[in-house]
């Protein structure tokens, strides 16, 4: 028998499913709450993938025997767009930056949706008991986390650089999106380096993570924006 050596429980399948309702339930509050606006409604859309992907992430390691490779695509295909949204969350938020910066960050997502799609993209899976190890065919993980960080650090560069010419209002969020940024970048690597083994589980860590910044956005960032809905 071999010895379990995970001890990373936060991400286990009940967990996964804690997250995603977590997740839909800020998106409503966001809907209510907030007048529409750009922020509100990329707001809505992080929102959205994010708990996408929990939900997927659920039904493959769940037990209720969904298609674990057509739920890794829709897993992949939801946490793709997340960096390109970000991006262009930043820019609407400080109004600076040129406009061809966050259509770069969609346009270089789009092969990778396509490549998401094919239903040959995943080799494999394997749930760990605490989080999700997506296996893609032909070594291509590597390249799209090249993709991936290369965006989010680029993101956590411009939320930074922006917020010291902003006025304090703006100011304030665009810190709190860099605090965003680190509150799921920060632990995931605490967790890479205490087990290495989990490497192969980014996706499943970071997103598990990543509902602390969902909070953020919903009760940090939005309030210092967004006007709130005059209804009862």
């Amino acid at each position: 028998m071999r010895e379990r050596t995970n001890t990373f429980y936060c991400f286990s399948p009940p967990a996964m499913l804690a997250t995603f309702i977590i997740e839909i339930v800020l998106l409503i509050i966001t809907i209510v709450r907030y007048k529409s606006s750009l922020v509100r409604n990329i707001t809505i859309a992080l929102l959205a993938f994010l708990a996408i992907f929990q939900l997927a992430e659920y039904n493959i390691c769940g037990r209720f025997g969904f298609d674990a490779a057509a739920w890794s695509s829709i897993g992949f295909i939801a946490i793709t767009v997340l960096p390109p949204l970000a991006i262009h969350l930043i820019q609407t938020i400080s109004k600076r930056g040129h406009s061809l910066v966050y259509w770069m960050a969609y346009a270089t997502a789009v092969p990778w949706l396509v490549f998401f799609v094919r239903p040959q993209t995943f080799s494999g899976h394997v749930c760990a008991g605490n989080y999700a190890i997506f296996q893609l065919a032909n070594n291509y993980g590597g390249w799209y986390f090249i993709y991936y960080y290369f965006w989010l650090f680029l993101g956590l560069g411009m939320a930074l650089y922006f917020a010291f010419y902003s006025k304090k209002r703006i100011q304030e969020a665009l810190i709190l999106q860099a605090v965003g940024y680190l509150v799921f970048l920060l632990p995931t690597a605490v967790t890479n380096t205490v087990q290495p083994s989990t490497i192969s589980a980014l996706p499943s860590i970071m997103c598990g993570f990543a509902v602390f910044y969902a909070l953020i956005l919903v009760f940090g960032i939005l309030p210092r924006l967004v006007d709130k809905n005059q209804q009862s």
